[in-house]
C-alpha cells in the first residue's frame, strides 16, 4: 500500500484562517460554514470583523461537521446540535480522565 501526502498544514493554536480556507479544508462551502457561524457550532477569532477569521482548531470541527452532514444529512440546526452534543461529550471525557489519574493506583 503506499500512502501519498499532497499538502500538510500545521494546526497550531495561533494559526488563523479565512472563511475560504476553512472551507477548501473541510469540504464544506462557504455558505455552509456561515450557517454553522450563524447557528453558533462555528466561532470566527474576529467576529465584527468584515473577513471573518478562524482559529486553525476550527478546521477540525469544520471536517467533523462534513463528515456528519455527509453520513447523516443533517441540516444547519441538526450540525449544531450534533457538533454541541459531541463538544459536551469530549468535555466530560476530559474531566473523566482527571478525576481518575487523582485516585490512587492499583497495583496487581
Amino acid at each position: 500500500m503506499r500512502v501519498e501526502l499532497s499538502e500538510v498544514l500545521w494546526l497550531d493554536q495561533h494559526h488563523e484562517l479565512s472563511l475560504r480556507e476553512v472551507a477548501e479544508l473541510s469540504g464544506l462551502t462557504e455558505a455552509e460554514l456561515t450557517e454553522l457561524v450563524d447557528c453558533g457550532a462555528l466561532a470566527p477569532t474576529n467576529p465584527g470583523a468584515a473577513q471573518q477569521m478562524f482559529a486553525a482548531r476550527c478546521v477540525v470541527v469544520a471536517r467533523t461537521a462534513s463528515r456528519l452532514r455527509r453520513d447523516f444529512e443533517l441540516d444547519a440546526q441538526g450540525l449544531t446540535l450534533a457538533m454541541t452534543l459531541l463538544e459536551r461529550v469530549q468535555d466530560l471525557e476530559a474531566q473523566l480522565n482527571e478525576l481518575r489519574a487523582l485516585l490512587p493506583h492499583r497495583v496487581l
